[in-house]
């Protein structure tokens, strides 16, 4: 009986997020809107993280290098992570299992569980501001709207940004803790 009601709940969960997954993506029915999830998500497929990367000593000196160096390393445990987490749970993306979706980028990879970009641009997000909370103004919109634009492209379900977003800070809060 309690498998019976753990597939019910599974398949109303299934139903609910495919649901909230077109809801979102009716935004993406207008050009401007896809085109600037679009841009947004491209930026977070890394380009807007290396540059910030980049630019740290460059704006604040030879004193960033190490919030460089843990932004780089955290980025690369995420990429680890969700690399290993997505080749156990192998879940389809929305867009393959309701083909009516509109897909507003090429994904980089088969599977939606989690979302790197969502992990990546909040475990960034929060080394960064760690060291320079002043970047906020910028980087808690655009972090916003990554996470946003993975669910509008019918790219993710909306616990895939929601778990992405959980496991981001929660290695970035292991990070500070193993940095002192």
């Amino acid at each position: 009986m309690n498998a019976i009601r753990h597939s019910l709940f599974i398949k109303r969960m299934v139903a609910f997020e495919l649901a909230l997954c077109s809801q979102f993506n009716r935004a993406s029915h207008v050009r401007v809107i896809k085109s600037l999830f679009a841009f947004i998500s491209r930026l977070g497929d890394g380009i807007f993280w290396y540059t910030l990367i980049a630019l740290l000593p460059l704006i604040y000196g030879s004193a960033a290098l190490g919030a460089a160096l843990h932004m780089s390393i955290v980025g690369a445990l995420a990429l680890a992570l969700y690399k290993a987490i997505k080749s156990v749970t192998e879940r389809p993306r929305p867009c393959v299992v309701k083909q009516e979706l509109l897909l507003g980028t090429a994904p980089l990879d088969q599977y939606s569980f989690p979302s790197g970009h969502t992990m990546h641009a909040v475990s960034f997000t929060l080394v960064a501001l760690h060291y320079y909370p002043e970047l906020a103004i910028v980087l808690l919109p655009f972090t916003a709207l990554v996470a946003l634009s993975r669910v509008v492209l019918a790219l993710h379900y909306p616990t895939d940004v929601l778990c992405g977003a959980l496991l981001g800070g929660g290695l970035a809060l292991l990070s500070f803790t193993i940095s002192g």
